[in-house]
């Protein structure tokens, strides 16, 4: 069966930087878009970031020029690389192949 498990989560400082990993099993994984979604306490789950089979990717406007998404397909895995990080980017982050969903990863901007 398909898994995706995050990881890469943590406590960070305003203006710090993490990077989410996603290890994908169970697909054949350069076929799938990618994609990052992150859900904060009490608000609706938002797409953050994707990367499509063929290089393609989309920002949300809220992350466009602070964060990156690349993936390894030698190693199943797909990354989001988030710089000056922000309080309000405080959530936690999902990977989504399709249908297919990770248990998250929290993270946490806070000084």
């Amino acid at each position: 069966q398909v898994q995706l498990v995050e990881s890469g989560g943590g406590l960070v400082q305003p203006g710090g930087s993490l990077r989410l990993s996603c290890a994908a099993s169970g697909l054949t994984f350069s076929r799938y878009s990618m994609s990052w979604y992150r859900q904060a306490p009490g608000k609706e789950r938002e797409s953050v970031a994707s990367l499509s089979a063929i290089g393609i990717t989309y920002f949300a406007p809220s992350v466009k020029g602070r964060f990156t998404i690349f993936r390894d397909n030698a190693k199943n895995t797909v990354y989001l690389q988030m710089n000056s990080l922000k309080p309000e980017d405080t959530a936690m982050y999902y990977c989504k192949a399709n249908d297919y969903w990770g248990q998250g990863t929290q993270v946490i901007v806070s000084s």
